[in-house]
């Protein structure tokens, strides 16, 4: 465990459940969330805001002129280069079969994936999917049902898409923690590189057995409530899905299909009461943009969060002009914690 939170370290002992530990809902409150009113959305259409038309990596050559370690031009080179992947790749969010540049070789072109493959067995194919996300690059695989409450208020998800495949990406460890200087965005941009990859790939193996599959990073709909619905973790103070292998040092993705799989069950080892009393995220937030009261509450910090749900709610606003001011996103509250585990 992270040696530096105070010699506090939790006991996971995970235990399958039925309902996710954290799904204390105000039913009067809770709606699709709109994508209008994500941070970065808000950063170029809601002038209300102080970071409205601020770009994060503005400040990016007076702090390369300043020549603080992991701030250099090497360093804004790495990050830049670590998310090429995810940014350039229209492939990693397609919801078609993705199209090559060429003919592959040796290949007749033979349509086979037109007809489906006959599932006489949903707990069968989902275990071939989560080896087959393995071989791809997901570090952890989930599978849930689709709750509707978790689409963004503008997707168009059609009904046929019952099912989620969730996949967590582990980013880099030394990376993450150099936060907040720049070596841990190059972590961050690697995992979404591999996000993207993964997802590709994945995608691309559904369709062929003839099935559909709708391809997300961060879009269509909320990730933290779809992986914990699909038994990856729970959500933790700092706003992030903790898992019991990783804590929140990880990126998540997921898949919506047709394909026949069998859900597995949510998780719980106890992240809410430890929360309650480690606090390790808020106290280390620079900005104090993390709630340090002991108890969830139902009172939101900002109008990027989605209201609803008791938990601690983080304001996003004051973390995103923390972004602009490091010249680089920020993942102290990932480093911190008592759960981000290192491999040994």
């Amino acid at each position: 465990m992270n040696p530096s939170i105070e010699g506090k370290n939790p006991e996971i002992n995970i235990k399958e459940i039925i309902r996710p530990p954290n799904y204390i809902l105000n039913s009067s409150k809770l709606q699709r969330f709109s994508n209008r009113n994500i941070i970065f959305e808000r950063v170029m259409n809601d002038p209300s805001w102080k970071g409205h038309m601020r770009i994060y990596d503005e400040n990016v050559p007076h702090i390369i002129e300043q020549d603080k370690i992991g701030y250099s031009r090497v360093d804004f080179a790495l990050a830049d280069a670590s998310s090429i992947v995810h940014d350039a790749f229209d492939g990693a969010v397609s919801h078609t079969k993705i199209k090559t540049y060429r003919t592959p070789l040796c290949t007749v072109g033979t349509e086979w994936t037109k007809t489906k493959h006959e599932v006489d067995s949903p707990q069968k194919t989902s275990s071939i999917l989560k080896h087959a996300a393995r071989l791809f690059g997901a570090s952890l695989t989930g599978i849930c049902k689709l709750d509707r409450r978790w689409l963004y208020a503008e997707a168009e998800v059609p009904k046929r898409f019952e099912n989620v495949v969730v996949m967590a990406v582990e980013m880099d460890p030394k990376g993450i923690a150099a936060s907040p200087a720049v070596p841990a965005a190059v972590a961050t941009g690697v995992g979404y590189s591999k996000m993207a990859f993964t997802l590709s790939l994945m995608g691309q193996f559904i369709r062929n057995l003839g099935y559909m599959a709708i391809q997300c990073g961060n879009d269509t709909a909320l990730s933290i409530p779809i992986a914990i619905d699909a038994g990856l973790g729970e959500l933790g103070r700092n706003g992030l899905l903790i898992t019991p292998q990783y804590g929140p040092r990880v990126r998540l993705c997921k898949i919506f299909t047709d394909l026949p799989l069998a859900p597995d069950k949510p998780i719980a080892f106890g992240v809410k009461e430890f929360c309650k009393k480690c606090k390790a995220c808020a106290k280390n937030c620079e900005i104090g943009a993390i709630s340090s009261d002991e108890e969830p509450s139902f009172d939101i910090a900002c109008r990027s969060n989605n209201p609803g749900a008791l938990k601690w709610y983080v304001n996003a606003e004051l973390c995103y002009q923390f972004w602009c001011e490091n010249g680089t996103d920020c993942s102290t509250c990932i480093k911190v914690c008592a759960y981000n585990v290192a491999p040994t």
